[in-house]
């Protein structure tokens, strides 16, 4: 298996009968002009695992790879946890892992695990759930506004693969997404005020 990091969650996974790019979302770059896909798979809806503009792109690209998705998506299957859609021969397992909670004032949306050769490759998109069966390769998420790098640590323990590729890492440099979640979950009454750095602000 053969695996290329696009930065983020964007992932593709050749397993050399099938090329599968998973989450082709708004902080990754690169992916849009890989040809030869079998299928794109979606986690969710999130801008961050699917941007419009850049699945346009690779869509484009690909003209007979299949669009999966467990939403109402453009030209997308809308599949289900306990799917099994095959490509060439690979089968991924559609599977049911919840997105993390970020606040409890915040909607989530669906999002589903693609669970790749019964166990060659997981991509869990924003979840940590724990597959029932041994994994070989994990999408390991690193970071984001619902977990801390000790949950990242116990997941990895739990699912125990042979090897873990770091992935939702490029929020790390996307403070305003933090930033949004605070304004909009502050009490009522409470301003939250990012200061420029070097620059002082009458408070």
């Amino acid at each position: 298996m053969l695996i290329a990091h696009f930065g983020h969650s964007c992932l593709l996974v050749d397993t050399g009968a099938a090329r599968l790019l998973f989450d082709p979302g708004a902080f990754s770059s690169g992916f849009e002009v890989v040809d030869g896909l079998d299928a794109i798979l979606i986690t969710h809806e999130h801008r961050d695992h699917v941007d419009p503009a850049k699945l346009a792109a690779v869509r484009a690209a690909n003209p007979g790879a299949r669009l999966i998705a467990p939403f109402d998506l453009d030209g997308a299957e809308i599949v289900k946890p306990g799917d099994a859609p095959e490509f060439n021969g690979t089968v991924v397992d559609v599977l049911d892992a919840p997105h993390e909670v970020i606040h409890d004032q915040i909607e989530l949306p669906v999002n589903v695990g693609y669970l790749v050769d019964h166990g060659a490759f997981y991509h869990p998109g924003d979840s940590l759930t724990v597959p029932g069966q041994r994994v070989d390769v994990l999408g390991l998420p690193t970071a984001a506004p619902w977990m801390k790098v000790s949950d990242a640590a116990h997941f990895l323990a739990e699912v125990r693969p042979r090897k873990a590729v770091p992935i939702h890492e490029a929020i790390l440099a996307q403070t305003e997404i933090f930033y949004r979640v605070l304004v909009g979950t502050a009490p009522e009454g409470v301003d939250v005020v990012v200061l420029p750095r070097g620059e002082a602000v009458e408070l």
